[in-house]
C-alpha cells in the first residue's frame, strides 16, 4: 500500500491557483523530498492532507484513507511539524511534551524525546523564550511523540544551525529506519539531496518532475561532466569527442589544457579512450554530477 496517494487535486484561491491537476505516489518505508521554492504550493498540498484545506477537485489519501472524510484515522497514524506552527508561550518544553504525549495516549518518556531532539537542558524553560530553531526542535519532538508512520515535514531544517541540520538528518533517518514514511518539503535543495530517496518538483502548482536523484540526472541529459586535463589540447580533440554517442558538450579550455565534457555516465570512459586513441596523454580528470540545484532550474525551465 501507498503511504500517500494524490489523485488529480487541484485548488484555487480567487483567481490563484495553488494546486493543478496534482498526481503524486508516496510509498511506504520511503523519505520523499517536496521540493519547489516559496509559493509553489507545497503547504497547500500538506494542508490538504490535514484537512485543513479542502481541495476543489480530486482526493488525497493516506495508507488508504481519505484525508478529507476520514480524516480523525489519517491524523491518528501521522506527526506534524507544519509550517508557520506555534508554541505556548507560557508552557515549559517539558509541558509541552507532556501535553504531546498525553494527546496521543503515547509510551514516551518526555525528557528523552527533547534530549533527542537536543534542547533536553532547556526543558524547563518557557517556550516564550525559545530562539526559533529551539521552538523548531521543540515542535519535532512532538511530532515524533508516538512513534508515528508517516511523518510530514515542513520546513524542518528552519531556523536551524549547522549543528542542528545535522541533527535533524539524523532523526529523520532513524526513524525512517524506524519503518516511518517521511514526507520531507523543503525550498532548500541541498537539504532534500542529502536525506531523500526520492524527490518531487512542484513548480507553480504543478508537479514537474517525480523520480529519485538519479533518475533525474538521467532524465535530463545524464548529468555528468567531466573535468580533463590533458598534455596538449588540439582542436581536433574537440570534434572527435562532439562525434562520440552519449557526448553531449564539449568544452574545451586551452590556456589550461582542459577539457570540459558532459556526457552520459556510460559514455565516461569511451571519452577517455578516444582521448587516448587520438595520442592525447590525460594527466588529470574528475567527475561532477549535476547538483539538485541544476536540476530543478533544468525542470521549472520554461514551465508555466
Amino acid at each position: 500500500m501507498s503511504a500517500i496517494t494524490v489523485e488529480n487535486v487541484s485548488k484555487r484561491y480567487g483567481t490563484v491557483t495553488a494546486l493543478d491537476r496534482v498526481d503524486l505516489t508516496v510509498d511506504e518505508g520511503e523519505i520523499f523530498g517536496f521540493l519547489g521554492p516559496n509559493g509553489a504550493g507545497k503547504s497547500t498540498l500538506i494542508n490538504v492532507f490535514l484537512d485543513f484545506t479542502q481541495p476543489d477537485s480530486g482526493q488525497a489519501t493516506i495508507f488508504g484513507h481519505d484525508c478529507q472524510e476520514d480524516d480523525v484515522e489519517v491524523k491518528s497514524r501521522m506527526g506534524v511539524l507544519p509550517d508557520g506552527y506555534s508554541v505556548y508561550d507560557r508552557l515549559t518544553g517539558r509541558q509541552h511534551m507532556e501535553y504531546a504525549i498525553e494527546a496521543k495516549a503515547a509510551d514516551a518518556e518526555p525528557m528523552a524525546v527533547l534530549e533527542r531532539v537536543g534542547i533536553r537542558d532547556a526543558a524547563d524553560q518557557k517556550a516564550g523564550g525559545y530562539s526559533k530553531g529551539m521552538a523548531q526542535r521543540l515542535v519535532l519532538g512532538m511530532a515524533l511523540v508516538g512513534e508515528p508512520d508517516l511523518l510530514i515535514l515542513d520546513e524542518p531544517t528552519s531556523g536551524l544551525d549547522p549543528h542542528g541540520i545535522k541533527q535533524i538528518r539524523t532523526v529523520i533517518r532513524e526513524e525512517n529506519e524506524r519503518g516511518a514514511t517521511v514526507f520531507f518539503s523543503s525550498h532548500i535543495l541541498e537539504q532534500v539531496e542529502a536525506v531523500c530517496d526520492r524527490v518531487g518538483i512542484l513548480y507553480d502548482g504543478q508537479v514537474v518532475a517525480t523520480d529519485t536523484i538519479d533518475g533525474l540526472r538521467q532524465s535530463v541529459g545524464g548529468g555528468t561532466k567531466l573535468l580533463i586535463t590533458v598534455d596538449d589540447l588540439e582542436t581536433d580533440v574537440v570534434g572527435r569527442l562532439e562525434s562520440l554517442d552519449g557526448v553531449e558538450n564539449v568544452w574545451p579550455n586551452p590556456d589550461e589544457n582542459r577539457i570540459e565534457v558532459t556526457c552520459t555516465n556510460d559514455a565516461k570512459m569511451t571519452v577517455l579512450v578516444a582521448l587516448h586513441e587520438a595520442g592525447v596523454d590525460v594527466e588529470n580528470f574528475r567527475t561532477e554530477e549535476a547538483s539538485l540545484e541544476e536540476m530543478f532550474v533544468e525542470y521549472t525551465n520554461g514551465v508555466n
